[in-house]
């Protein structure tokens, strides 16, 4: 019988470790107190969709630190072939590698479901975690796809958004067009009578909120 990969869900602590990387031992999460953190494992160094996902990664490092963001990739590789790919995308594509990749022996990646399907390999997995080390985001894509950037930036910028404002985010956000809300938000649904009746009462005084029903307001962002 084929061993079943286990994973934590979304809203879960993020499990523990400690870890070998190309930037030295890390800790985690504690190493990333106060941080977001998107961890993302790859299938393997020298590979031609993971090249192209560490450059695209590493172009947009300074965004995601811009947003409180760290990256830290992984995969079942030596850190001596971390440092060699490294090497290899600095000088033969002219782009440096500026965040850690772990170099795991499976430990990690059981515990955190990135192994699937009795491989031997990681699956290009990512994690986004807040930080208080709260899983808020889990995506899969398998081999043959190579991850979406933008969207992989959205999820961070609307979920700090999200947290800060109490809202929630249409579809395609910030760029929904399906109920003419561009730059709109929803506001969370009233969960009980009393709640559905100040919701209208507030799209009548407030000109920023509409509501389609009670259950479906929306506001300026």
């Amino acid at each position: 019988m084929t061993e079943q990969a286990s994973f934590p869900l979304i809203d879960d602590l993020a499990p523990k470790f400690t870890a070998q990387t190309s930037h030295g031992v890390i800790n985690f999460p504690e190493d990333y107190e106060g941080k977001w953190v998107i961890l993302f494992s790859h299938p393997a160094d020298f590979t031609p969709v993971c090249t192209t996902e560490f450059v695209a990664f590493a172009k947009r490092f300074d965004q995601f630190q811009n947003l409180n963001t760290e990256l830290l990739g992984l995969s079942i590789d030596q850190v001596f072939s971390h440092i060699k790919w490294k090497d290899w995308i600095k000088d033969n594509l002219d782009v440096e590698i500026p965040f850690p990749i772990i170099a795991d022996h499976g430990d990690v990646a059981k515990k955190y479901g990135m192994i699937h399907s009795g491989g031997s390999n990681t699956v290009r997995a990512v994690f986004v975690i807040d930080p208080k080390s709260k899983i808020r985001s889990i995506i899969y894509y398998p081999a043959s796809l190579g991850r979406n950037f933008d969207e992989l930036e959205r999820i961070i910028k609307a979920l700090q958004y999200s947290d800060e404002h109490k809202v929630a985010m249409p579809a395609d956000w910030p760029n929904n067009t399906s109920l003419g809300l561009k730059d709109r938000v929803i506001i969370p649904p009233a969960s009980d009578v009393k709640a559905a009746k100040e919701r209208l009462a507030l799209a009548e005084k407030d000109p920023d909120v509409e509501c389609y029903d009670w259950w479906l307001c929306h506001k300026k962002a």
